[in-house]
């Protein structure tokens, strides 16, 4: 089993972004919307941003489930006895940011800041929907799952500010709360399977409020685009899955940021120690039954200090229902949802996780020294120390994280969805601009690209560069929703024109790619979506390489995945 900084990514992987600037500097308009759904009338706000067509109407806080109980399925909202002020964010669910106290802090620092009020009365969503009549057909939909490891997250984060796409992009933006942690995916044994992946069935839950109220605010609840980045992108992937190919999903389309369910370098562990640990601590009585009431009754403050400080992990767990058992072998069977996806990874995703890495070789003995070791001198001779990019022992050690954790498995999962006929896209973010830096050096990590999504990045110190990238990304997330079937505007995989690719041609400099003249020519096809260029930022449109030309090293690491999927989930690299 991998240990260090494998076991490090289960505990920290799929971070959500937390930017500090939106559209708040722009005036709100003077009217007052209000908005009548099937629990009752909804009293919004109006704002306006630069050069929009018309102004934009936020529903914030806005109730999809009734107050939850503790480790209990989501209910539906009790009818509203009077209008609901949905002018403001509701709190999030309570978070975890687990110890040591050095990485707590820090990951509160950069993804929590400032942090929102807490509660576990947190199922609220929040509706972006431009002012305008949508004259004739309803308004395309896209619904946003956060990241955070399934430890933390927050629909309100100013991030997720779905307005720019609602005033630039005439699309409805609908963010969502959903439980977390041991509050989202509590592992007692006294739980039956179909209650303990609470945060899946929180997301279902706010899905199925869309269908039935997105029409209120000139949506369509027929043209709905799931999106999110990281565990966002891991529950798009789980719902992909658990959808088979004869039925009729929510959604229409679905775009993934820096994650799958899929394809992973590491076993997925059960939560069930974690458990015995929280009931140990907090003095629970032994039988399983007894710690099922003894934590429901307990302080959640008191609840969320143990999983903080004891550094506990509360996976969700295979119940067949929202998670199933092989994602890979069903994805490769085809027995998914068939709809159009579009997914990518960023550059230099790993950086953030592998700060203080000073030693590959420690490194690689650390990840692979059990699970795999003979690879360990193959890895290493892979990833020089002095080549382009690779400019000492952190470099090399964030590269290799990056391709095993995000590149190699998003390769995976391209390859695997497109080989059954469903349309696939894929996309490389490669820029990095100083107001989404949460320190420097860190090129184009992991959840840099949301600010650009979303367009809330700093607007004080943003280039041109940045402003044009940003606009052209948003609206090709926007293209692909309104219309998934065109794609976001390059070939789909596996329907690339064939050509010469430079097998080794194209590896990670801080900023950019850089072409290795020493590549091996072999045939392959151009569907790779680069978003940022090669090099200096381009500011618009996407240049298109071959997959295989960014993937070369990724056969190196094909026995971990099909160790842990079996050899019928794994398609060609």
């Amino acid at each position: 089993m991998f240990s260090s900084s494998i076991s490090i990514l289960v505990g920290l992987l799929l971070l959500s972004l937390g930017a500090t600037s939106t559209w708040a500097d722009y005036p709100s308009g003077d009217e007052v919307p209000t908005a009548t759904i099937d629990a009752g009338v909804l009293i919004g706000k109006s704002t306006s941003l630069p050069y929009a067509l018309g102004p934009v109407y936020q529903y914030l806080g806005v109730p999809f489930a009734s107050p939850p109980e503790r480790f209990s399925p989501p209910q539906a909202t009790v009818p509203f006895r009077e209008p609901v002020n949905a002018t403001a964010f509701k709190p999030a669910c309570i978070q975890q940011f687990r110890y040591p106290l050095s990485s707590s802090q820090f990951t509160q620092a950069v993804f929590n800041n400032p942090p929102p009020e807490e509660s576990e009365d947190c199922l609220y969503l929040n509706v972006y929907a431009p002012a305008t009549p949508a004259g004739g057909a309803g308004r395309a939909v896209m619904f946003w799952i956060y990241g955070g490891s399934l430890q933390f997250g927050n629909a309100g984060q100013d991030t997720y500010d779905g307005s720019s796409f609602a005033a630039y992009e005439d699309v409805i933006v609908v963010t969502t709360n959903y439980r977390t942690n041991v509050f989202g995916f509590p592992a007692s044994p006294e739980l039956p399977l179909a209650e303990r992946n609470l945060g899946f069935l929180d997301q279902r839950f706010a899905l199925d409020w869309v269908q039935r109220n997105i029409h209120v605010f000139d949506g369509d609840a027929s043209k709905v685009t799931i999106f999110g980045e990281s565990a966002g992108a891991f529950s798009i992937d789980a719902l992909l899955t658990s959808f088979s190919k004869d039925t009729s999903p929510p959604f229409r389309a679905a775009i993934l940021q820096s994650g799958q369910y899929s394809y992973r370098a590491a076993p997925q562990t059960s939560s069930l120690p974690a458990w015995n640990n929280l009931t140990a601590t907090l003095g629970c009585p032994g039988t399983y039954e007894s710690n099922l009431t003894c934590v429901r009754a307990a302080n959640a403050t008191a609840v969320r200090n143990v999983i903080n400080q004891n550094s506990l992990v509360f996976n969700p767990v295979t119940d067949n229902t929202t998670l199933v058992t092989n994602p890979a072998a069903r994805r490769l069977s085809g027995d998914i949802a068939h709809i159009p996806v579009l997914g990518g990874t960023n550059a230099q995703e790993g950086r953030v996780f592998q700060v203080g890495q000073t030693n590959v070789t420690a490194y690689l003995q650390a990840t692979f020294g059990v699970a795999a070791p003979s690879l360990i001198p193959a890895i290493k001779a892979a990833y020089p120390i002095g080549s382009n990019g690779l400019g000492n022992d952190y470099d090399a050690i964030s590269q290799i994280f990056t391709e095993i954790t995000f590149q190699c498995p998003q390769a995976l999962w391209a390859n695997a969805t497109a080989s059954v006929g469903i349309p696939t896209w894929r996309y490389y973010f490669n820029a990095s601009f100083i107001n989404t830096q949460a320190y420097p050096q860190l090129g184009a990590y992991h959840a840099s690209e949301i600010p650009l999504v979303f367009r809330t990045y700093e607007r004080a110190n943003a280039t041109t560069q940045e402003y044009a990238l940003a606009q052209f990304i948003q609206g090709t997330w926007a293209r692909f929703a309104k219309n998934p079937y065109a794609g976001p505007g390059w070939n789909a995989v596996g329907t690339g024109a064939e050509g010469n690719v430079l097998v080794g041609a194209y590896d990670l400099v801080t900023g950019g790619l850089y072409q290795n003249l020493n590549a091996t020519v072999v045939e392959g096809g151009w569907s790779l979506g680069v978003l940022g260029d090669i090099g200096d930022v381009r500011g618009s449109g996407v240049t298109v390489l071959p997959q295989s030309g960014l993937d070369y090293r990724c056969s190196l690491f094909r026995p971990i995945f099909e160790a842990n999927v079996g050899a019928q989930g794994m398609p060609a690299l």
